[in-house]
């Protein structure tokens, strides 16, 4: 009975392991999608109900967490060596932070959400970019200007100009956005096609 119930454990990490662990070239929309395809469905259902494209919620997490699903900020440092706390609570693949997360489970009803699994991460997105078309008027197909407001937040979005920094990481985000979407025209319509799945 021991024996079984160790057996079932590992085979539970594992198969959480394989089912977490991070695509092989994150780069490239084809690739993710042929390793997880899932992940396909997940942001295509997204792309339908909140209409943010799947080329911009994948350019988000690229540049937010590179798809590791445990990702943090990195700890900052008392006299650049002694770890301290983090300098902010962004967790998951899209480093949402937990007041936003709270405001996102809220309004959306999604009370059992959770910023480790990539099916919730990728519709918080939808949820965020399409208040952010609400409140800023920004396109949801504007990679640039929909990071910008991402990263920023709605209430600080209007002093953008001033943070170089910012500006570069939104303008990565626009390039690899493109990318993805160059990428999936060449793979859409044989993921369309995929209606099963083999484990």
């Amino acid at each position: 009975m021991v024996d079984l119930k160790n057996k079932l454990l590992i085979f539970i990490y594992f198969f959480t392991i394989g089912c977490s662990s991070i695509p092989s070239n994150t780069s490239n929309s084809c690739s993710i999608f042929s390793e997880r395809y899932l992940w396909y469905k997940h942001t295509k259902k997204v792309e339908q109900k909140w209409g943010t494209p799947i080329y911009i919620q994948l350019a988000i997490i690229k540049m937010e967490s590179d798809f590791d699903w445990l990702a943090k900020p990195a700890r900052q440092k008392i006299f650049k060596v002694i770890p301290y706390k983090r300098p902010s609570s962004s967790f998951g693949y899209s480093q949402a932070i937990k007041g936003t997360w709270e405001q996102y489970k809220k309004e959306t009803g999604n009370k059992l959400a959770t910023r480790a699994r990539f099916k919730d991460s990728v519709d918080f997105i939808g949820w965020y970019t399409n208040k952010s078309e609400n409140i800023l008027k920004i396109s949801k197909k504007d990679a640039f200007k929909q990071y910008l407001a991402y990263h920023e937040g709605w209430g600080n979005y209007k002093n953008y100009k001033k943070n170089k920094k910012v500006i570069g990481l939104a303008k990565k985000v626009e390039r690899q956005s493109n990318k993805y979407k160059n990428q999936l025209l060449k793979c859409k319509s044989k993921l369309n096609r995929k209606k099963y799945i083999i484990f």
